[in-house]
């Protein structure tokens, strides 16, 4: 194979599903990682020219190191790891939920960081190699909602500077931290419309926007280490409450 490999987790849906497209669409080979979300993820790839789909559960460690040691094996211009995959569970600041919490730290924070790890030591690729882990603009803005989500954003974002000093000289590792894009849970698009232009811009960001950024943190010059926010300016703001919750409570302030 002559394409570079990006593998794309979680890239069967939503904003993963975004940037496989981005890549596939500029000629890269896109790994779509699923574990669910099977259909989707082989629809997804049967639109793009080359891609394959891998089914993993990111809770099972052992698996996920199988899926890096396979890649690693199969493909000589491995370059590129997004890890988009997570879990978006409500808990809160006055009620964490053990098992919520187990969870969350598993996927968003354990799993990546483990990844990243085992992707700097096994994939190969003469043009330098480079991870993009998925947090979220809550780390400059938080709320006392989705408590243990982000608390697992937290402590993969902890993870970026750490990895960055250890990497070879030619590789990078990134945070991209997204506003809010998407309707979240049963939010109605009426009320996901109005609650994601509660930014400085009053505007809504895309999916896209975040892939092209994806896109730009694999291919351009940014130093390692350093996190993109992509939100429209949200993690500017102090806003008291998750969006999904602000117009249910007429609190639309920016």
């Amino acid at each position: 194979m002559t394409r570079p490999c990006v593998l794309v987790t979680g890239g069967a849906k939503r904003i993963g599903a975004a940037i496989a497209r981005r890549f596939g669409e500029a000629g890269w080979h896109v790994a779509l990682h699923c574990n669910t979300s099977l259909v989707e993820a082989e629809k997804l790839a049967a639109q793009l020219d080359s891609a394959e789909v891998i089914r993993c559960d990111l809770a099972d460690n052992q698996a996920a190191r199988r899926m890096i040691a396979d890649l690693a094996a199969r493909h000589g211009d491995w370059r590129v790891l997004i890890n988009s995959a997570s879990v978006f569970r409500p808990d809160s600041a006055t009620g964490l939920d053990p098992a919520t919490n187990a969870q969350a730290m598993q996927i968003n924070a354990l799993a990546p960081a483990l990844m990243a790890q085992l992707f700097f030591a096994q994939a190969r690729s003469a043009n330098g190699r480079r991870v993009i882990q998925l947090t979220d603009q809550k780390l400059a803005n938080p709320n006392p909602d989705f408590f243990s989500y982000t608390m697992s954003k937290h402590a993969l974002a902890a993870t970026v500077p750490m990895l960055a000093m250890t990497a070879a000289v030619e590789d990078r590792i990134y945070e991209l931290a997204p506003g809010a894009i998407l309707a979240s849970h049963d939010q109605a698009p009426e009320d996901a419309e109005r609650t994601h232009r509660m930014n400085p811009l009053r505007r809504r960001t895309s999916a896209q926007e975040v892939a092209d950024a994806a896109y730009f943190l694999a291919t351009g010059p940014m130093a390692s280490g350093q996190r993109l926010f992509i939100d429209s300016g949200q993690h500017l703001l102090s806003q008291p409450r998750d969006v999904m919750y602000l117009t249910e409570e007429g609190d639309e302030r920016r």
